[in-house]
């Protein structure tokens, strides 16, 4: 009795060339290209030569006219904000005093000054001069009435490539700068990406009054912004978020 045959595989097994014959054909193809191009060579020889193109071009008309007027200061961000960086903060209300502690210098404060604002001066000042690319600060401050008074602070910061240094620096500003996140309520400052508004409800005990105290931070291109009022009752979030508004509608 016949055994029964093997049914065939379903697909061929696969096989790959071996080492002689891979070179041969590669050798093959190197050859063919070779000759092709010799070909090509001799075919080109005999034919007459291809006169060139005239490199001459066509004259092209330029528009006539005046150019476009340039933009204005006042429409001119750049010109606006690498001007006195001090026009740019709010005006004193009328009838405001000056603030019981002076701040800055006419109108600026340096970097060892500003520095000397956050909780650990050392470590900012070292940020500010090596990383933050620290440029200038305006400043300016008012009382009003017999406890209320605010300081608004400008900070101009050179930017590389990326552009983040203000942004980056009012970020931590919060963090570094004011007191405990307890007992502290916040709002987005319209007008902007991520300004926020702060007003701390548990008021400061440590002076011969209870101080009560809000504040502001954003920023608008290479300046950073930071408000800071001061009361001895509750600061209502009108107050800050009206001063920080106005503020940035002037950078």
């Amino acid at each position: 009795m016949d055994s029964p045959e093997a049914p065939p595989p379903e697909t061929p097994p696969a096989r790959r060339k071996s080492g002689r014959t891979a070179a041969l054909i590669a050798t093959a193809a190197v050859l063919g290209v070779v000759a092709g191009t010799c070909v090509g060579y001799l075919v080109q020889a005999d034919r007459e030569p291809t006169a060139l193109p005239s490199l001459s071009q066509p004259s092209i008309a330029q528009a006539k006219g005046a150019g476009p007027e340039p933009l204005s200061a006042a429409q001119d961000r750049q010109v606006k904000v690498d001007g006195d960086l001090r026009k740019l903060l709010l005006e004193k209300p009328s009838g405001a005093r000056k603030a019981p502690v002076q701040v800055g210098d006419d109108g600026w404060m340096n970097v060892v000054e500003y520095a000397e604002t956050y909780q650990n001066p050392v470590g900012a000042f070292r940020s500010l001069v090596a990383g933050d690319e620290f440029r200038r600060t305006a400043v300016t401050d008012w009382r009003e009435g017999s406890t209320y008074s605010v300081e608004i602070e400008l900070t101009q910061y050179r930017q590389d490539e990326s552009g983040g240094e203000a942004s980056e620096a009012a970020g931590y500003e919060y963090d570094a700068r004011s007191a405990d996140g307890h007992d502290t309520r916040s709002w987005p400052i319209p007008g902007t990406g991520d300004g926020m508004a702060y007003v701390h409800e548990r008021p400061d005990t440590s002076y011969d009054v209870s101080l009560y105290s809000a504040e502001a931070h954003a920023w608008r291109g290479d300046i950073a912004m930071d408000i800071w009022v001061y009361d001895t009752k509750p600061i209502p979030k009108t107050k800050v978020l009206g001063l920080a508004t106005r503020q940035m509608e002037r950078l």
